[in-house]
């Protein structure tokens, strides 16, 4: 039981389990400040929002296997901003679980979650979540956020780097001085498993 999670930079993910593979948050070209345009090939897409740094669908080719996807889907609604969505609109969180696997993929949330929604995000064993602030939740929302649901793993993504993303949001290095247990991946991959141990996993381009 496993689910492969590929980071292709900013918010874009590729999970594949059981042959199926589906990309999140795919990104337009010269929407992220460094990044290269994105080529990718998929059974499925999902988009968080429709800004073109998230919502490029035009990015996945879906001439890959289409049907008998093992992974189901749970979307929570949420906003992109924290006055109800009149700034930037609104914002939705995917739960995706397979293998009986859980992960979820937090988009570009920028609102404290309801009770209700945090339950949702309860025993995880896998989470993507942006760190960055100023569109987004910031280190120190985000970190709060995860010591309330308590994932197994965590992602962090949404990011400024010497390379690539935005000049307003914050660096990964404002998440990870928070965390214990930091994990740099020498590649974009990672296979999840259910026995890989609790770490915040920093993947690399």
């Amino acid at each position: 039981m496993s689910i492969t999670i590929t980071w292709h930079g900013h918010s874009c993910f590729s999970v594949s389990a059981d042959g199926y593979s589906i990309v999140l948050d795919p990104y337009a070209p010269d929407s992220v400040p460094g990044l290269p345009p994105l080529s990718l090939s998929a059974s499925q897409v999902l988009c968080s929002h429709g800004h073109s740094d998230h919502g490029y669908t035009d990015a996945v080719d879906l001439s890959a296997r289409k049907q008998g996807s093992p992974f189901t889907v749970t979307v929570i609604q949420t906003f992109h901003d924290d006055q109800n969505g009149s700034l930037r609109g609104e914002n939705r969180i995917h739960i995706l679980e397979a293998d009986g696997l859980r992960i979820a993929h937090l988009g570009d949330l920028g609102c404290t979650l309801e009770p209700g929604q945090m339950e949702l995000l309860k025993d995880l064993d896998a989470i993507m979540i942006p760190v960055g602030g100023y569109y987004t939740i910031d280190a120190a929302q985000a970190r709060a956020l995860v010591e309330a649901v308590k994932p197994r793993i965590v992602i962090p993504m949404h990011y400024r780097s010497e390379t690539f993303g935005y000049d307003v949001i914050g660096r990964l290095e404002d998440y990870t001085k928070l965390c214990r247990d930091v994990v740099t991946y020498a590649s974009a991959s990672m296979v999840l498993e259910k026995d890989t141990p609790a770490q915040t996993a920093v993947l690399s381009l």
